[in-house]
């Protein structure tokens, strides 16, 4: 098995073991047992507990990353491929902390790591918010003056409604199917109200900073 495939294995491994029983319910022996990599081979690899937890951060967040990356290749407008990077957004955060189980717990008790492992995160996603806008621009969809400022505040409106959207006190019952327009074109109704008014507000703050 290959160095990149031995270690995302103990990375999956450890995530199912994080989730199941927690951080402090699961050792490095656990991990190396349930892996069947021993623990030299663990070692190797990572030289603490925290570093396992930081590389099942940054996993996450790179299948997140990836799903976004598949959204800015689609042949569709700016508008529409704004709103799906939104709602794919939030979407894949809520999947990514509910489908860890007890894990969750440690994504907002130990949020200054996450924060941490998802700064090249956010910095890829405000480039894919600045690229989309620009395209938008060129296109006379959008009238904007300031591109970078309006990706920045973008996403970090977007990074706000993160916790919210994970309690389900935003977009309660919002579905892909029940979401979409009429005939399937455009974006996510629901989810493109909410793209509208992230977007509104962005363009309005960038205006008022000029």
């Amino acid at each position: 098995m290959s160095i990149l495939k031995t270690r995302q294995k103990l990375v999956d491994i450890a995530r199912q073991l994080f989730a199941k029983n927690g951080i402090d319910g699961t050792t490095m022996n656990d991990i190396a047992v349930a892996s069947g990599k021993g623990r030299r081979t663990l070692y190797t690899y990572f030289k603490s507990k925290e570093d396992v937890y930081y590389a099942v951060i940054e996993s996450e967040l790179e299948r997140l990353s990836d799903k976004l990356d598949e959204v800015a290749a689609k042949k569709i407008s700016p508008q529409d491929k704004i709103i799906e990077l939104i709602y794919t957004h939030l979407s894949m955060i809520k999947e990514t902390v509910v489908r860890n189980g007890n894990l969750r717990a440690e994504f907002f008790r130990n949020i200054w790591m996450v924060e941490k492992v998802r700064k090249k995160f956010d910095e890829d996603e405000i480039e894919l918010f600045r690229k989309v806008y620009a395209d938008g621009k060129a296109d006379g969809e959008f009238d904007i003056d300031n591109i970078d400022l309006v990706a920045d505040i973008t996403h970090y409106c977007i990074k706000g409604l993160e916790v919210p959207y994970i309690y389900g006190r935003l977009g309660h019952g919002m579905t892909e199917e029940t979401s979409r327009p009429p005939g399937g074109q455009g974006g996510l109704r629901r989810a493109g109200q909410a793209a509208d008014k992230v977007t509104a507000a962005a363009h309005c703050m960038a205006m008022t900073n000029k």
